[in-house]
């Protein structure tokens, strides 16, 4: 198969798929969706088109299975790695599930919350607190990202170390299959051992093996107690040594995580001063601890005795509990602004990596150096330190923009992924391969996985509609 294969989303064809759809099914393709957050890529469509049921999706990909049509999967937009957008090749089909939106049932004695792809995260987070539950999935795009999305990508957000990644979420899933299959596997079981997990096929796929078109999710009590704290360290290391002393005492109540370095902040001042600085001399280093807990448990006693333990040993050298919820969320709005940030000051190249823990602060301690020797760059590291996740960012130095090094960006991201695969980690964390990371995947994949990725592709896509272009280059 080749990409000459499949032919383009053109009048001919949506004429044939609108015959046999509700007549407001089909939409001009608008800018909206052939974009993508960081600006790299203008995607092309013939048009989107936006069911209301599982039915109508079965019909939109029978319809370009038989006529060898290019579907591209479209939730809310937000991620970062060109999933979303076809920008070459025969214009393909958009499909939004953005009219799937509704929560169709809530199990509360079970935990489990049953939501079609289309719903926003935050509008399943609301469902699930309205019954006195929490969808633990938390990042900064949940206001707009949307269900389907975030499954299809795994996504991680802030809660990994506690809740796990969007599939440990998931208990059962309805989808269709590219040749317009509908699997109804939308189970609420914990236990259901009967065979090959499609499911966990399907989710991380980035829409290449079929459409997520509802899930069984899994929901958790909610934290009656909630604390936090801001944390000095002098280095990843000292943090790192900081995140083994919080979980021995501790244990299972740490939802976050966060290091957060003095980049971040010297970026948040430059670019938005309305956000509070926590202390008076911006650290190098420091981490944010975020709690969760049962009524009764007096978290911020807990707090003290780790922060006092914690100075003791040379982990911490000072450190901000919050004093009420209030200064929670300003705790955390430090964190969450500074991708924000960081969009301001305008990246030269950013990477989202994966190490073993042992391993942060060796790669942290060389990774500066080994970019030094590309030239002057200003390093932002921040991210999910308990899980092992690094937003490692390289930005120009002050007076220069990131276009004065467009030159440079593969040789930095070449010199990042290098190291971060030496030490045994992964160059995609949780943004996923997409389209901008198909080249790193065949350059760091096992060859063995890669050519079973590709014969489980052939086996459920035959004709290469799904999403073509993306996680796999086309053949």
């Amino acid at each position: 198969m080749t990409r000459h294969d499949l032919i383009a989303c053109d009048t001919e064809f949506l004429a044939g798929l609108a015959a046999v759809l509700p007549g407001d099914t089909l939409r001009p393709a608008h800018d909206r969706y052939l974009s993508e957050p960081r600006g790299r890529w203008q995607g092309v469509a013939g048009a989107v088109a936006m069911p209301r049921n599982v039915e109508e999706v079965a019909c939109i990909l029978r319809a370009c299975h038989a006529a060898r049509v290019g579907l591209v999967p479209y939730g809310g937009g937000t991620g970062l790695v060109g999933g979303q957008v076809a920008p070459d090749g025969p214009a393909p089909l958009l499909l939004s599930l953005e009219r799937m939106a509704a929560i169709r049932a809530v199990y509360p004695s079970e935990n489990v919350l049953v939501a079609e792809a289309g719903a926003i995260l935050a509008d399943v987070q609301a469902a699930a607190e309205g019954t006195e539950r929490v969808f633990p999935l938390s990042l900064a795009s949940e206001g707009s990202a949307r269900i389907g999305g975030l499954l299809a990508t795994n996504a991680g957000g802030v809660n990994v170390l506690r809740y796990g990644n969007a599939r440990d979420l998931v208990l059962g899933l309805e989808a269709v299959l590219p040749d317009g299959r509908i699997w109804h596997g939308l189970k609420r079981l914990r236990k259901d051992n009967t065979g090959y997990d499609l499911r966990h096929l399907l989710l991380g796929s980035e829409g290449t093996l079929g459409v997520i078109t509802a899930a069984s999710l899994r929901l958790f009590p909610r934290n009656r107690a909630e604390g936090a704290a801001l944390l000095v360290v002098d280095s990843p290391r000292a943090a790192l040594d900081l995140l083994a002393l919080a979980q021995d005492r501790l244990s299972g109540m740490i939802s976050a995580f966060e290091l957060i370095g003095g980049m971040g902040l010297a970026f948040l001042a430059e670019t938005m001063p309305r956000v509070r600085q926590p202390f008076a001399q911006a650290p190098d280093w420091m981490v944010l601890l975020d709690l969760g807990a049962p009524n009764g448990v007096d978290l911020a006693g807990m707090l003290e005795g780790v922060l006092t333990d914690a100075m003791e040993r040379g982990l911490v050298r000072d450190g901000l509990i919050a004093q009420s919820a209030a200064q929670r969320a300003e705790f955390w709005s430090i964190r969450e602004s500074i991708p924000e940030a960081n969009r301001h000051i305008g990246a030269v190249s950013s990477h989202d990596i994966s190490l073993p823990l042992s391993e942060v602060p060796n790669f942290i301690d060389h990774a500066g150096p080994e970019l030094a020797k590309l030239g002057k760059f200003r390093i932002n590291c921040f991210g999910h330190l308990g899980d092992g996740n690094l937003h490692y960012n390289v930005f120009p130095m002050p007076g220069r923009t990131r276009d004065d090094h467009a030159d440079q960006r593969d040789a930095i991201k070449t010199c990042v992924h290098d190291m971060v695969h030496g030490l045994g980690g992964s160059v995609s964390a949780e943004h996923g391969i997409g389209r901008l990371k198909i080249a790193d995947l065949e350059r760091y994949g096992d060859p063995v996985k890669l050519a079973a990725m590709r014969a489980l592709k052939t086996a459920l896509d035959p004709v290469g509609i799904m999403n073509p272009g993306a996680v796999l280059r086309r053949q």
